[in-house]
């Protein structure tokens, strides 16, 4: 399991006071109104930031940083990751599920057969798709994706400790 989960990545400068515009990489921008820090990946070193000040404009987040007073503080971290720590992650429902967890978590048939490994998550607007790369009997990857939407009636079980996922593959689903 990750320690960190990506919420953004700084996209640009806003004005001369310091400001960043942020493309978030979470599923809901509104949840930066109650962050108080986010860790900054330089690269190098992963560098904590306090939030002094958040705005919206369009698709983006407009950050304030506590320190970074000048566009001159800001301009070197033009595309760099915004980071949260676990335990200050936004608190998931029932069946939910943070995307870098479930990366590499094995796929298996409800009849037992290994069926691959999740490589990709899509995110549609009615529900989310998992990519699925195939394995060959003998363990290799075939290069071969399986799309599986990620719905109750498809996906039995999500165990993120072991890594294991069991799933019901609709009708045709292996055909397309």
């Amino acid at each position: 399991m990750e320690d960190v989960l990506q919420v953004g990545i700084i996209a640009s400068t806003h004005g001369i006071r310091g400001e960043v515009k942020v493309f978030p990489t979470t599923d809901d921008a509104k949840r930066f109104r109650r962050l108080k820090q986010v860790l900054l990946d330089t690269g190098k070193e992963k560098i904590p930031l306090q939030i002094e000040q958040v705005k919206f404009f369009k698709n983006m987040v407009i950050l304030k940083f506590t320190g970074l007073d000048t566009i001159d503080d800001v301009v070197k971290y033009r595309q760099k990751s915004l980071y949260v720590e676990r335990k200050d992650a936004v608190k998931l429902q029932k069946d939910e599920y943070f995307i870098a967890d479930l990366i590499d978590i094995e796929v298996f048939t409800e009849e037992g057969a290994r069926l691959g490994r999740l490589v990709d998550v899509i995110t549609t607007g009615a529900n989310d798709v998992y990519v699925v790369r195939q394995v060959q009997d003998d363990g290799g990857e075939t290069g071969k994706e399986i799309l599986i939407p990620a719905i109750r009636q498809c996906i039995l079980d999500v165990n993120i400790e072991e890594k294991k996922m069991t799933v019901h593959l609709l009708e045709g689903l292996l055909d397309i």
